[in-house]
This record gives structure tokens, C-alpha cells and sequence, in this order.
């Protein structure tokens, strides 16, 4: 891989999100412009017989971007509704594939997905290669799919799964302990309430399908390793929560990545410790990109229209991939 280099601003915040709480917060909330280009339905069929919604954005490039959502959100979060935005002013395809049971995939599965779902991913991109096998693969992940994008890529799978050409992991868990433990204390324990109640929800959406039995105790008020016990284990054939932490956290793999890779993390992230990914000491094909402000996924700036850094940063690094 041809030695990358960072976008020339880094992100510099406004007055008003000068913390990583700010960033995070109104990063989430501050309106932006939602995108307007069509897109067609399409299902993936897992092996197991549950399946994974997308929809497809056409382009007019010979490149195909998948772009995986973060825990409880699915295709229309804002982060991706954005990374649709530039990757069509790009003239990309873009697939945007919802988690199990997300979105529009609601009533397609009984299995949950999680931090390890890279072979759910792997699912897409086999489908990919066979539906376009003309166009190169740029995968986008962010957050929990960041982790599941690098255990993909870092060969971290029970079973060999299908992989992109190039790759781009926004805020990944690497570390799923640690952040579990990060999460718990402090005002990060908003956030996740927050990650709690969606997590609870669609449960309860599974419940009312008729797909899962009444199995699972879960309150409002658990930690999100009670959360992890109480459900993800159980109902993704793990252990515990150690066992999962440990099967499912990246940073084990991030040295055997051998596709080219830029891992974006921010110093200030409220919940996600970024020395894990250093500590991991990544291969040579991973490009890692430390920013010291931007949150979980906010990255407000105050040098660009918008404020919006990280879609800015995304494409500058999707133009150095695929060149």
C-alpha cells in the first residue's frame, strides 16, 4: 500500500463542542442536509436463514461502497446517510446494509448481531462480488460494524470470510472489555442508557414478530455487560461476556490486516480507549488516523461549511484507497 497521508485539516472544534461529550452529542443532533438520490431494495440470505436488508444506490464508477451502521441504529442514521452523500458526489454505487433485524430488515432475522459479526459482513460482500463482480469494494463500518469490519479483515472469524478491497473503520471497540468498562462510568453512562433502550426495543420487535421466545431478562437500568450477559451471549451461542469480549474484540487481529485500511479514532471518544489500537501494533496495511477531538462519531469542525469533518475525512482518504 502506497503511504497515505492525512487530510490537510484536522479537526479543529468550534467553541461549542470543544469537549468529546459535545462532539458526541450534538454531533448526533445537529441537523444536516438528508440525501435524495433513489435506491433500490435488496435482501441477502444468510446461511443460517435469516436475512440482511440493503439498499442500493446506483453510481456511474466501476467502485461499490457498503456502508454498515453503528449499535441500534440502522441505513437511515445520519452518519450514513451522509457517507451515501459523498460516496454518490463520488460516483460510487453504494450499498447500505442494515444489521440483523434492523431497519428494513425488521422480521428477517432471529439471530442478534454484535461487535463480532464480521461474517454477517462477509455475507455482503460475497453477495456483492456476485452481483457486481466488476466493481472494486469499499467498505465503510462504523462503530460496532468498525470492529466487526476489522475481526473481518484481520481473519479474527470462526470461518474464512469474504473480504472488501479497501476499508475504512470509524471508531471501532477494539478493545469490547475495556470499553464495556469505559461506558459504565461517569456521563459515558448516558450513552449507555441510550445504546440500552434501542438494544431493549428491538428485542421487544423480535418478541412481537413471533421470532425469539420470552427468554431473555433485560431492564432499563442494566449495564451494557449485564446487557451482554443478560442477551448477546446467550443468543449468540457465546459463553459470557468474557468469552464474547474475547473472541470479538479487533485488536487481537488488527496486526494481519493485509487490506489496505485507514482505522479513524479520536482521542476524546467519551467511551472507546484509543490505545488499544496502538497497543495492538496494526500491520503495515493499516493506516492509523488519531484525531484529538471529534468524540464518538461527531467530529464537528469549525473550518468547514457544516461543520461536519468526518465525512470530509472519509472522502479524502476513499480517494487515496482507490487511486
Amino acid at each position: 500500500m502506497r503511504q497515505l497521508a492525512p487530510p490537510p485539516l484536522p479537526c479543529r472544534p468550534p467553541w461549542w463542542a470543544a469537549s468529546g461529550h459535545l462532539q458526541t452529542i450534538l454531533g448526533n443532533y445537529l441537523p444536516g442536509e438528508p440525501p435524495s438520490h433513489p435506491s433500490e431494495p435488496l435482501r441477502i440470505a444468510l446461511p443460517d436463514g435469516d436475512q440482511l436488508a440493503v439498499r442500493h444506490y446506483r453510481g456511474e464508477r466501476p467502485v461499490l461502497t457498503l456502508v454498515f451502521h453503528g449499535l441500534g441504529g440502522d441505513d437511515q442514521a445520519h452518519y450514513v446517510r451522509r457517507t451515501v452523500a459523498l460516496a454518490r458526489r463520488l460516483g460510487h454505487h453504494v450499498w447500505t446494509v442494515n444489521h440483523r433485524g434492523c431497519g428494513e430488515g425488521r422480521g428477517l432475522a432471529r439471530k442478534p448481531y454484535h461487535s463480532g459479526s464480521g461474517d454477517d459482513l462477509g455475507a455482503a460482500f460475497a453477495a456483492a462480488r456476485e452481483r457486481h463482480p466488476e466493481l472494486r469494494q469499499l467498505a465503510i463500518g462504523y462503530s460496532l460494524s468498525a470492529n466487526a469490519l476489522l475481526l473481518n479483515l484481520g481473519g479474527g472469524l470462526p470461518q474464512p470470510a469474504a473480504a472488501p478491497d479497501a476499508a475504512i473503520a470509524v471508531n471501532p471497540p477494539v478493545d469490547l472489555g475495556a470499553c464495556a468498562e469505559s461506558i459504565h462510568g461517569g456521563l459515558s453512562r448516558l450513552y449507555e442508557l441510550r445504546f440500552i433502550r434501542r438494544c431493549r426495543s428491538a428485542i421487544r420487535q423480535r418478541l412481537e414478530d413471533g421470532l425469539i421466545p420470552d427468554a431473555y431478562r433485560t431492564w432499563p437500568l442494566m449495564s451494557l455487560r449485564e446487557f451482554d450477559e443478560a442477551y448477546t451471549t446467550k443468543a449468540g451461542g457465546f459463553i459470557d461476556a468474557d468469552d464474547y469480549y474475547a473472541r470479538c474484540s479487533a485488536r487481537h487481529h488488527l496486526s494481519k490486516i493485509t487490506v489496505p485500511t485507514v482505522l479513524l479514532m479520536a482521542k476524546d471518544d467519551p467511551f472507546i480507549p484509543w490505545r488499544h489500537a496502538v497497543e495492538s501494533k496494526p500491520s503495515s496495511r493499516v493506516y492509523l488516523h488519531l484525531e484529538d477531538h471529534g468524540g464518538h462519531m461527531g467530529y464537528l469542525s469549525r473550518d468547514l461549511p457544516g461543520h461536519r469533518w468526518l465525512p470530509y475525512a472519509i472522502e479524502h482518504y476513499a480517494r487515496q484507497l482507490l487511486d
